[in-house]
């Protein structure tokens, strides 16, 4: 067999020649994340159980709560017929139980009263900005004063209003120096327990692979920062109303779409296409540390007695920002 050097030559058939141009698109393989571990906490914590379903929770609180009560009368009346001494002391322990029953029941209707006190100043605040009435402004001022009244972080920021409100003669003036002196302190504590709460729901969505670890991370620090902003502004929350509180800024956040990743969220958290480049646990950890800030901003929205005016609203891309720093790096 002879070799033969020279150039070889390949026919081709009649089909168009393939181009870059009119080559398919390469797939996209990375899945934009969509942070679902918040949408789960989102969805549980907004969900209304159905009437049926509270009726059955009702009656089994009672039958149960009416049988232990009988239970516990048998046994102590038992128990004095038996023997005099242990009989009532089995007595004073039930009657000091019923009476710790009895403060976390006071516990939880003064945790309910300041919720509906600070509902009122919001709404006598939201009144007295659309009516410019001064007033109603300083009426305003005066109970937002009062909510603090006592604290040892506030007594400078008080005195100081109390100094320089008189000097102002009008109600838009005389709000926004309530909300700067006494309102600004709170807001950096507030903005403080987001970032937290963020860095800590970023964290372990990014770092720990086990299921359902993002889900039970996510309900159990918003709930605590929730409750941690109730708190600074004056409504500290107990058990029921601090679940309350979670469901009420849950459903405005599911009402309004706010716990849906759009385009501005992942591009202001993430860089535009960053998320491509890195992980999917990275890229989950990133929007759900973002989703957790919104929540944050809800909460102070429906905690705090004055709406921003002069201060300014957070904002997520700054507190994810901020949260996130240094802690996968760099963008």
């Amino acid at each position: 067999m002879s070799d033969k050097k020279g150039p070889v030559l390949i026919e081709l058939d009649d089909s168009p020649q393939a181009t870059p141009s009119t080559a398919p698109p390469v797939p996209d393989l990375t899945e934009r994340p969509t942070g679902q571990a918040m949408q789960t906490v989102a969805s549980f914590a907004a969900r209304r159980p159905s009437r049926l379903g509270r009726w059955f929770w009702s009656l089994l609180l009672a039958i149960l709560s009416f049988g232990l009560s009988l239970w516990a009368w048998d046994f102590v009346t038992g128990l004095i017929t038996r023997n005099t001494y242990l009989g009532y002391g089995a007595l004073g322990l039930l009657g000091a139980f019923l009476l710790v029953c009895l403060a976390i029941i006071l516990r939880e209707w003064a945790a309910f009263a300041r919720l509906k006190r600070l509902d009122k100043v919001h709404a006598e605040a939201a009144a007295a900005i659309a009516s410019g009435d001064l007033a109603s402004a300083r009426r305003v001022s005066d109970h937002i004063a009062g909510l603090y009244h006592g604290r040892d972080e506030m007594k400078w920021p008080l005195q100081r209003l109390a100094e320089r409100r008189d000097e102002i003669l009008d109600a838009d003036g005389l709000l926004a120096l309530t909300e700067t002196d006494l309102l600004g302190p709170l807001d950096a504590a507030a903005r403080r327990e987001i970032e937290a709460a963020a860095r800590q729901v970023a964290t372990v969505t990014a770092i720990v692979p086990l299921a359902l670890a993002d889900v039970v991370t996510a309900l159990t620090a918003n709930i605590r920062m929730i409750r941690r902003i109730a708190e600074i502004y004056g409504a500290r929350s107990g058990a029921l109303g601090g679940w309350r509180l979670t469901r009420s800024v849950m459903t405005h956040l599911v009402a309004t779409g706010a716990v849906a990743v759009g385009d501005d969220l992942v591009g202001s958290v993430a860089g535009g296409g960053l998320l491509s480049k890195v992980s999917r646990r990275f890229g989950e950890g990133v929007v759900n540390g973002a989703l957790t800030a919104r929540v944050g901003i809800a909460a102070v929205e429906v905690c705090r007695p004055l709406p921003f005016n002069r201060l300014k609203r957070p904002s997520v891309t700054g507190l994810v920002q901020r949260a996130l720093t240094g802690l996968f790096g760099r963008r």
